[in-house]
């Protein structure tokens, strides 16, 4: 069984902690290296629970952390719609290619209510290929992929509102 459940604030050092093996795996397309310390560091992290708009979330199949997705508010629209963020989405790769992705991110998906801005760096063609998929087979197909000044990859933009 797949859920997703709010990370509460005295679960941040879980998080933490997952947040390296998210970024030790992504340190194949990113330049980033650890520290003295041997850590990557998250600088976003203490904003999931002071800022407004924030929601980090852990992915648990059968009761065992599997992942975790962080969303963001980044705005709204002229139609007054909220834009919502994949910041981070990780699942550990024991968990990968069982449907654990797809059913968490239809949850978000449906959970938040908008419009969506889901972005890949470029040099992650796995990012890209899995969110395109994902994202055809939620819209059946009706996004669309744009590009932005302050972003260097695919952002995928689509709407989840019924209206």
């Amino acid at each position: 069984m797949i859920t997703i459940n709010s990370v509460e604030y005295d679960q941040k050092s879980t998080l933490r902690n997952l947040l390296e093996l998210y970024n030790y795996d992504f340190s194949e397309f990113e330049p980033e290296d650890v520290n003295e310390n041997g850590l990557y560091g998250y600088r976003y992290l203490d904003q999931y629970w002071t800022e407004e708009g924030r929601h980090p979330f852990f992915i648990r199949v059968d009761g065992k952390l599997a992942g975790f997705a962080l969303v963001r508010e980044v705005g709204t629209n002229e139609h007054n719609q909220t834009i919502y963020s994949v910041a981070e989405f990780f699942v550990m790769k024991k968990y990968r290619k069982l449907g654990v992705g797809q059913h968490v991110s239809t949850e978000l998906f449906n959970t938040f209510s908008g419009i969506w801005k889901v972005g890949q760096i470029e040099t992650n063609k796995p990012a890209q290929a899995f969110w395109r998929k994902i994202i055809g087979k939620y819209t059946n197909n009706n996004y669309r992929e744009i590009r932005e000044d302050d972003w260097e990859g695919p952002i995928q933009t689509f709407s989840t509102d019924a209206g």
